[in-house]
């Protein structure tokens, strides 16, 4: 990476309050970003803007609903109006809903049944309010935030935007069917504003984590001391490194498609980060 490319370039983060958006933020403000830090929960965000404060760099923390437009337009203005116009747009607000969950991996004539045990979900009982919750947020809040930022950039006829993927992408994992498929979308739309924004002189690529444990998915990776949990244990199964991934180990990945010195000529791709997740059949 060239050490100065992103100093004083403005960045816009969404989901800047989660374990892998906020170590994003950070590693962008060290190398003297000035980052603006989107999400719905403030105090989250102003945790993470003292931290880069403290560090020396300079950080706005916004509130903002990434799904409705004329909330992220607000955010726009604040942003641009502080820092100055977008010139890095890293979607990474998502995440998934328990009722949108199944608690089993397969069909079992037992989820048809009045009597089935308390608390089993199946693929039918499923609510589809929250099923649509998971996909308008991990989609739209994607969709939007590039509307909206990426027609600044556009103007201006410089940029990159990078979205956030997941291991759901390329497999549908058991259980998360919504999240899932809006995943899987994200890389799919990924490709088709790369090849929309290219004569604006804007790369637009991804970014896939694999196995990362933040406060989610701790409760579904680990047990309550620490060891792995059963899903756990498959997902080890399934991955050659023997181990989840650390937030720091994002970073590399993507400070080297932001930047358009290094990767000037990368568009369209969503990059795995998953300690080898998709190479491994488990067998």
């Amino acid at each position: 990476m060239t050490p100065t490319f992103f100093t004083g370039k403005t960045a816009v983060i969404t989901g800047a309050g989660g374990t892998l958006c906020s170590a994003v933020a950070q590693e962008l403000a060290r190398h003297g970003a000035k980052v603006a830090l989107l999400g719905r929960t403030l105090s989250s965000l102003e945790a993470v803007a003292a931290e880069i404060r403290a560090a020396g760099g300079t950080a706005l923390p916004v509130a903002c609903d990434v799904t409705d437009a004329a909330s992220v337009e607000r955010a726009r203005t604040a942003v641009t109006q502080d820092l100055g116009a977008c010139h890095f747009l890293i979607n990474g607000a998502g995440g998934n809903q328990p009722d949108a969950v199944t608690t089993l991996t397969e069909f079992s004539p037992a989820e048809l049944t009045a009597g089935k045990p308390a608390g089993t979900r199946g693929f039918f009982d499923l609510s589809l309010a929250r099923f649509d919750d998971v996909v308008r947020t991990n989609t739209l809040g994607t969709v939007i935030p590039c509307q909206i930022f990426g027609r600044e950039m556009a103007g201006l006829g410089r940029g990159s935007i990078l979205n956030f993927a997941s291991m759901n992408s390329y497999r549908p994992l058991t259980r998360v069917p919504a999240y899932a498929m809006a995943k899987a979308g994200v890389v799919n739309f990924t490709q088709w504003l790369a090849t929309y924004l290219a004569p604006a002189h804007i790369r637009v690529n991804g970014i896939a984590p694999g196995f990362f444990v933040n406060e989610r998915s701790r409760k579904i990776l680990l047990t309550p001391e620490g060891g792995l949990s059963a899903r756990g244990e498959n997902v080890m199964n399934h991955t050659p490194l023997k181990r989840f991934g650390e937030a720091r180990e994002l970073l590399g990945a993507v400070c080297w498609l932001l930047d358009d010195e290094r990767a000037g000529f990368v568009t369209g791709v969503t990059l795995p980060v998953d300690g080898g997740f998709l190479a491994s059949s488990g067998i």
